[in-house]
């Protein structure tokens, strides 16, 4: 099976990346040089990915979508990973493991801003469920400016048993709800091995789910709305580990 990432950060990245295989680079004709289109063809050429420059109607054709920014790239499809996998990266790097599990998150938009963040803080994979959640797509590795190609991503069948296997593995689980019994994101100890729990951004954690967690963590709300997008607690919580853990850094 095949698939074509569009836009230019994400194909910039696949290519970086170099986890799947590459079929065919496609460019707009008269597409205006930049530093990343120039380090997009380099890249395809060390790889010796074909490339052939197309008109706007065939480019359209293509993809179907706007946003291509005049880069497709035909590549194999996402190749997922495993939590075991994960384990042994944070082991490898001699860090408490840090993973992101996805509780039926759909919008590619969040999953996208997920991913983004998820790479960025240096979390050592994403856990999403097999049904009823968004996969990672085209979309989602354009969304997420493809950080998703550099990150590891477990598809599972059922999220609470993959909690309940990674308790067994020490990892203790941290879910974000804002509800009774959840005690402030700042006043938990999260420096150990970790997994953060993000729900729908319709319902939260589902029931299951959210009884298999240690611990249930709540950002302070101030305003008149009782939630925030499901990506921005993610990445808050996110960040409050890194915190917690000493890796925030000032550029000074």
């Amino acid at each position: 099976m095949r698939e074509k990432l569009y836009s230019r950060q994400a194909v910039r990245e696949c290519l970086r990346a170099r986890r799947r295989q590459f079929f065919q680079l496609w460019l707009l004709k008269g597409i205006a040089e930049s530093e990343i289109v120039s380090e997009i063809l380099s890249l395809a050429r060390q790889l010796s990915v074909p490339i052939r420059y197309i008109s706007r109607n065939q480019m359209d054709a293509l993809v179907e979508n706007p946003g291509h920014q005049g880069i497709v790239l035909e590549t194999s499809k996402y190749r997922y990973s495993s939590m075991d996998a994960m384990l042994s990266l944070a082991q490898d790097q001699e860090e408490a493991p840090l993973l992101l599990l996805l509780d039926l998150v759909q919008d590619v938009r969040n999953l996208g801003s997920l991913l983004r963040t998820a790479e960025a803080a240096g979390v050592h994979g994403v856990i999403v469920q097999e049904r009823r959640a968004a996969s990672i797509t085209p979309a989602v590795v354009n969304t997420s400016s493809g950080a998703v190609e550099h990150l590891l991503v477990a598809q599972v069948t059922n999220l609470s048993r993959a909690i309940e296997d990674l308790k067994s593995k020490d990892v203790w689980i941290a879910g974000l709800e804002y509800a009774e019994g959840a005690q402030l994101y700042t006043e938990i100890d999260l420096t150990g091995p970790l997994g953060v729990v993000v729900g729908s951004e319709g319902s939260g954690l589902r029931r299951l789910v959210r009884d298999h967690c240690d611990w249930l963590l709540m950002l302070p709300m101030r305003g008149a709305i009782n939630s925030l997008n499901a990506a921005v607690a993610g990445s808050i919580a996110l960040y409050e580990v890194l915190r917690q853990r000493g890796c925030c850094q000032s550029l000074d």
